[in-house]
Formats: structure tokens, sequence, C-alpha cells
């Protein structure tokens, strides 16, 4: 038997839009997840609700067998409208997929770093875009350099990058 989605109502988007937040504070984001798709196909453009669903896909980026979302989450933030926005939030997918990284193993490690370095050229683009008195980017450069500092993170060395003899 299959059985088919149901359209949610327009009015009722803010609703869902605070019932998907919600969700994710709560560590469900499935829900969340699920929420966000129904208010992108009566919505496509819906700037909250790309943001929440990039977010959630970046929560189940966790553990060994964490969804490979990190590049879907991408693509949701490439449809911000707001060039800091944009920024911003593929910073934070950048930050998130080295966070997982990191949580993994020795190998994830060492990638981690890399991981860790494209997030903070994202923050510093969305430094220079954002509005007064928002210092989001800069909090989030902040976190990365600390991650990087205490577990000694650094970048990958190959045979090619070793000077000759």
């Amino acid at each position: 038997m299959k059985f088919g989605l149901k359209a949610m109502s327009r009015a009722g988007i803010p609703a869902a839009l605070e019932k998907a937040e919600r969700y994710r504070l709560l560590s469900d984001p499935e829900a969340a997840e699920s929420i966000c798709h129904d208010i992108l196909a009566i919505d496509p453009e819906d700037q909250r609700a790309l943001r929440i669903l990039l977010l959630t896909l970046t929560d189940q980026l966790v553990g060994e067998h964490s969804r490979a979302g990190a590049g879907e989450a991408r693509a949701y933030a490439s449809r911000l409208k707001s060039d800091y926005e944009r920024a911003y939030y593929t910073g934070v997918v950048y930050e998130r997929e080295a966070r997982a990284l990191l949580a993994r193993s020795m190998i994830a490690r060492r990638t981690a770093y890399g991981g860790f370095r494209t997030a903070m050229e994202w923050y510093e683009k969305a430094e220079a875009l954002r509005p007064p008195g928002n210092d989001d980017a800069i909090l989030r450069w902040n976190s990365c350099v600390r991650t990087l500092e205490r577990e000694k993170l650094e970048p990958e060395t190959n045979d090619r990058d070793l000077p000759l003899e």
C-alpha cells in the first residue's frame, strides 16, 4: 500500500515554522525536517524554513551512521536571499560537518581541519557583509579557532607538499 503526502495550508505556515523550531530544539531533527519540506512545498522561497531545514540536516551529521546531509544543507543555504545569510549559513554547514568528522575517527579528524578552514573562509565573507551589531560570524570564527587549538588539528600533509631534498 502506498500513501501520498497531504498538502498543508498556506495559513498554517507560521504555526508550522514554530513547531519545526521546537522539534529541532527538542532534538527531533527528523520531525523538524519533515515540517520544513511541507512548508517549502507550499512556499519554496520561505527563508525561515530554509534556515531551519539546513540546520536540522546538520543536526543529523553526528554518529557513525549519519545522513549525508551536508551537501543538501549547502544547497539550501545557497537559496537564501541575503548575501550575508548565504555566507554565514554555508560556514555553519562546513563547521558542523567538520565537528561531526572530528567525533568519528582519527582519519576523519585529519580531514576535519579542512572543513573548519572552509567554514572560517565563509565566516570571513559573512563578516564583511554583516549588518551593524551582528557579530555572529565572528563568534563562529572564534569557535572554530578554539576547536583547532584545543584539538591540535593541523592541515594534512602529502608527500608532494614536502620540500625536495
